[in-house]
């Protein structure tokens, strides 16, 4: 398919992109221009928590990362409280979010969050773990809770391209799946979205930093390992403009009676 010369070259840069993939708080600008997903989703996350979301409300942000969203909402910092699991972006927020007087909490896991039952009118997770009975403790009578999810099957076409036979993880985050253990654990259902939309990347060497990242949907990937399969993809690079995949979302929005 391609010179030795060149494949050598492109095993280069791939490792080159494989060596510095890492992630700061949830920032993705090392290949930002190089690739697009979630620029066409039927609803945006933001403007549906910003039309429940009022100034005297209690809110809570699960899996918070860098606290780049909780941030932009500008909700006031005296009514707002965040979890965060992950080390290194605790880290990170205990220098950005203490220091204004947020609520941050070390968690990483959703079915025992460190707050009192009825604590808050709105707990919101994007891409977070969840669980609707712990969420249902934590809110207040009408309390809701906002989630914007990644689905189970969220770049499948990818993983198969570079690990075939890759098993599913998460394989009961799926909209249908999760509505009905809110409704069992007592939420009534305000709002439920799934899309399938385009995910695009321009070059390999930002796939490989990006599947790096996401290494639960990637397992065991490395240049190394799939370095044939990522000539393909080189292909399409060269034919089309792009490598395409498929990301998987869904939406809910859940009050507490």
């Amino acid at each position: 398919m391609y010179s030795e010369e060149k494949m050598q070259r492109l095993r280069q840069e791939w490792e080159a992109e494989e060596k510095i993939a890492h992630i700061h708080g949830w920032d993705f600008s090392h290949i930002h221009g190089r690739y697009t997903e979630e620029d066409d989703l039927p609803w945006d996350y933001e403007q549906t928590v910003r039309g429940y979301l009022r100034d005297d409300m209690k809110l809570l942000d699960y899996d918070t990362g860098g606290g780049e969203f909780l941030l932009s909402l500008g909700h006031p910092y005296e009514n707002t409280a965040a979890t965060e699991g992950y080390a290194p972006n605790y880290e990170l927020c205990r220098e950005k979010l203490l220091p204004l007087g947020i609520d941050l909490k070390e968690c990483s896991d959703p079915s025992e969050l460190p707050f009192g039952d009825g604590s808050f009118d709105i707990y919101i997770n994007r891409h977070g773990d969840m669980d609707p009975e712990e969420a249902f403790r934590v809110l207040k009578s009408g309390g809701l809770f906002i989630t914007e999810q990644v689905g189970s099957l969220n770049d499948r076409d990818l993983v198969e391209t570079v690990l075939p036979g890759t098993p599913i993880p998460f394989g009961e985050n799926d909209l249908k799946t999760q509505r009905d253990l809110f409704e069992k654990a007592g939420f009534d259902i305000e709002r439920a979205e799934e899309t399938f939309r385009p995910i695009d990347f321009y070059d390999v060497g930002a796939f490989v930093w990006f599947a790096h990242i996401i290494e639960w949907e990637f397992p065991g990937f490395s240049v190394e390992k799939c370095f044939d399969r990522l000539l393909y993809m080189q292909r399409d690079v060269e034919l089309i403009g792009k490598i395409e995949g498929t990301i998987h979302r869904f939406l809910l929005v859940a009050r507490k009676p």
